[in-house]
């Protein structure tokens, strides 16, 4: 049986390192780095869990561009099972331009692309199905937010997958999207900004017990340099960020829930996972890309 599969969003992320200004039109700037790396709900947490020694497949879509080439390419390399990304040609690859500050925040220009037309294929269910772990990230995603995508997702939890579920800029009114999903949830991973879009000021505390209340069965909020907050079997746990300099925030996301993953996965505790996804998120931040200075594990 697989480790995980992770469904959602796959993009091409182009980083450059420092940009603190842009410079006049006439006036080459020269920059410490430029990188190319998968990145999105689907493709970055796979990239993350794949180095941490995870057998995983991913379920997303890339344009037939050489953007999806270098995707794809990019993806096997690091041991990801790529026969459920589909190739298609309505939609350029998913890419976004990230302008990466001295200080790790980076302004993102992003195109939409193939990506936003992921699907729940008959045979992308069966390998969800024989994964121990299923990472959705394609809540807002027309073809992952229908009637039909919510009944194969809790067709898979029943077989006894554990689900995990992360968002990607989601608007006020998928708090309702949320009330159809949650109920088919393990874990419920939002950031502390995207808890803000769902549910205003709310405090961490009054957030996790709205979503525990729509039916997650344990939530985590990821709040950046103030940790991470948790609900499990009615207790809340709280993890400290790591104490770091960052280069790239860009992955910090999805590398924390490929890093709980792992840690359920190998057997930790709910609080132990927590730590284990705040090390590997720090250990992206202390780099460029999606997976920053994370070291590869054995599997």
């Amino acid at each position: 049986m697989r480790d995980l599969t992770c469904a959602g969003l796959t993009t091409l992320d182009i980083l450059v390192r420092p940009v603190d200004a842009l410079p006049d039109a006439q006036q080459p700037m020269l920059v410490d780095e430029i990188a190319l790396a998968p990145a999105g709900t689907a493709s970055g947490t796979a990239m993350v869990a794949a180095t941490l020694g995870l057998d995983v497949a991913v379920i997303s879509a890339v344009g037939k561009d050489v953007n999806g080439d270098i995707v794809l390419q990019l993806l096997e390399q690091t041991g990801i099972d790529c026969g459920q990304v589909a190739r298609l040609g309505e939609l350029p690859t998913s890419t976004s331009v990230l302008t990466i500050r001295s200080d790790g925040e980076r302004p993102v220009f992003h195109m939409l692309g193939a990506s936003i037309l992921t699907a729940l294929s008959p045979a992308a269910i069966e390998v969800a199905r024989r994964s121990r772990f299923f990472h959705f990230g394609g809540v807002g995603f027309p073809n992952l937010s229908s009637p039909e995508a919510f009944a194969a997702v809790a067709e898979i939890r029943a077989g006894g997958t554990y689900i995990t579920c992360d968002l990607i800029a989601p608007q006020p009114q998928t708090i309702e999207t949320l009330r159809v999903l949650l109920p088919h949830v393990d874990c419920f991973m939002p950031s502390e900004a995207e808890v803000r879009v769902l549910l205003g000021d709310a405090m961490p505390e009054q957030a996790l017990e709205t979503f525990i209340g729509m039916g997650a069965a344990s939530c985590i909020i990821k709040r950046g340099s103030a940790g991470s907050i948790g609900w499990h079997d009615g207790e809340i746990h709280e993890v400290a960020a790591k104490s770091i300099t960052p280069v790239d925030t860009t992955s910090c996301g999805d590398s924390y829930c490929a890093g709980f993953i792992s840690g359920l996965l190998r057997g930790s505790s709910f609080l132990d996972s927590m730590a284990t996804a705040t090390e590997t998120a720090a250990q992206v931040a202390q780099g460029m890309g999606t997976l920053g200075k994370l070291e590869k594990r054995a599997a």
